[in-house]
C-alpha cells in the first residue's frame, strides 16, 4: 500500500470546518502527526488541492478527541490550526468553532453516549486546559443535527449547541492581563493585551484610520494595515510572555469600534494573517471581556451593562454573535463563565489517505 487510510468524520463547528479524528488513530509523536495533518489538509498550496482543507484558516483546523483522563470531563479535545500555505501547524491554540462539533462528533465516535432529550458533555481543552459543558440534542436518546438554531455566517438552521466556558481565563499565558497593563502603547497604538480563551491584543480601529465597519475583503487588501497589525502583535507577543509569535498564530489581533447596527459594540478578528469571515468563539469570550473592562481600549466604545450575567452582542462582518457573560466587576472585573449557541453538522465520515512515505499507520 502506498497510501495510508485514517478513520475520521467531516464537520463544520460553528463558522469553521474540519477533519474530526479519534487521537489513537494518528502518530503520537508531534513532528509526525504534523507531516500527517499536512499532508491530509493539503497545506502548502492556496486551494489545498492535495488534501481535504478548503483554502483558508478556518477550513484548515483539527480536532483530536478521546476518552479524558481528566475525572472532571468526558472528552479530551486536542486541536490542531493547519496552515493554508505555509506547511505549518500551530497546536498552540484552541478554537471554540470546532469545539462546537466536539459533543456531536463524540457521540458519533461512540466516546459519550447520549443521554435522554439533551446530553451533557464534558470537554477539556488539551492545549489551553480550559472545561467546557456543550449541551447537545438528543431528542429519545438520538442524535440530531435538524433544529431550529441560526448563526451567522451560516446559511440555515441546525440543532442548537450550548456552549459554557469555565477557567478560561489565563488560558494560555496565565493571566488575565500578561503585560500587567489595561493599555500599553506599541509603535505609537494603544493596545489591551488580554488572555481569555484566546490571548489578544486589542487595540481601537480609529486608532488606525479605520470604522470598524469595514468587509473582511476591505481588510484584506489593505496591506500597509496588516504589515503594522503584525509588528505590533510580534512586540505584545513578547511582552505576554508568549517568545517570538512570527510564526505563531497566538496571540491574535483585533480592533474594535462602536456599534453600528444596534449591538454592544463592533469587532473585526484576524487569524492573524487574515480578516475572520464572522467571530472566533473563544476570540468572542476574550472581547466581550475587554468591553466590559474599565480601563480597557473599549473605553468610550459603548455604554457598559450593568445587568450581571451581561448579553454582549459583538457585530463582526457576517453579522452578531451574542455571548452572556456571569462575572463579578467588584474588584476590576473578574470572570466566571462565557456562554454562547453554536450549531454544528456532519458532512462526511470515511478516511483520508495520507503518503505511506509520511507514516505507515
Amino acid at each position: 500500500m502506498t497510501q495510508t487510510g485514517i478513520p475520521f468524520h467531516f464537520l463544520r463547528g460553528g463558522t469553521s470546518r474540519g477533519p474530526y479524528f479519534r487521537r489513537e488513530d494518528l502518530p503520537e509523536d508531534r513532528e509526525t502527526l504534523a507531516e500527517v495533518l499536512i499532508a491530509a489538509l493539503g497545506s502548502g498550496h492556496p486551494l489545498n488541492i492535495d488534501g481535504i482543507g478548503g483554502g483558508v484558516a478556518v477550513t484548515t483546523k483539527v480536532a483530536m478527541l478521546s476518552a479524558s483522563q481528566d475525572d472532571w470531563a468526558d472528552v479530551d479535545y486536542f486541536f490542531a490550526q493547519v496552515s493554508v500555505e505555509d506547511r505549518l501547524v500551530d497546536f498552540k491554540p484552541t478554537c471554540g468553532n470546532i469545539l462546537s462539533g466536539v459533543g456531536p462528533a463524540a457521540i458519533e465516535m461512540g466516546l459519550v453516549a447520549p443521554q435522554g432529550d439533551e446530553t451533557d458533555v464534558k470537554i477539556r481543552a488539551v492545549n489551553t486546559g480550559a472545561r467546557v459543558v456543550a449541551r447537545v440534542q438528543t431528542p429519545d436518546g438520538a442524535l440530531t443535527y435538524a433544529g431550529d438554531a441560526a448563526i451567522a455566517g451560516v446559511p440555515g438552521t441546525a440543532a442548537p449547541i450550548a456552549l459554557n466556558f469555565m477557567g478560561v481565563v489565563g488560558s494560555s499565558t496565565g493571566a488575565f492581563l500578561p503585560t500587567g497593563n489595561l493599555r500599553d502603547e506599541i509603535n505609537g497604538i494603544e493596545v489591551t493585551c488580554m488572555d481569555v480563551a484566546m490571548p489578544i491584543v486589542i487595540a481601537r480601529a480609529a486608532d488606525f484610520g479605520l470604522t470598524g465597519q469595514e468587509s473582511a475583503a476591505d481588510l484584506d487588501a489593505n496591506a500597509d494595515f496588516f504589515a503594522r497589525v503584525e509588528a505590533i502583535r510580534i512586540e505584545a507577543g513578547a511582552r505576554m510572555g508568549m517568545g517570538d509569535v512570527t510564526k505563531s498564530v497566538t496571540p491574535k489581533f483585533a480592533i474594535l469600534a462602536p456599534a453600528g447596527q444596534g449591538g454592544t459594540i463592533a469587532a473585526r478578528y484576524f487569524m492573524p494573517w487574515t480578516t475572520h469571515p464572522s467571530m472566533a468563539v473563544t476570540g468572542s469570550q476574550c472581547l466581550a471581556s475587554c468591553a466590559l473592562t474599565p480601563g480597557t481600549v473599549a473605553d468610550g466604545l459603548l455604554q457598559r451593562p450593568d445587568a450581571q450575567p451581561a448579553n454582549v452582542v459583538l457585530e463582526h462582518p457576517s453579522g452578531t454573535i451574542e455571548v452572556l457573560v456571569d462575572y463579578d466587576r467588584t474588584d476590576g472585573f473578574e470572570l466566571k463563565s462565557a456562554g454562547l449557541l453554536r450549531t454544528a453538522r456532519k458532512l462526511a465520515e470515511g478516511r483520508v489517505f495520507v503518503p505511506s512515505g509520511i507514516w505507515k499507520g
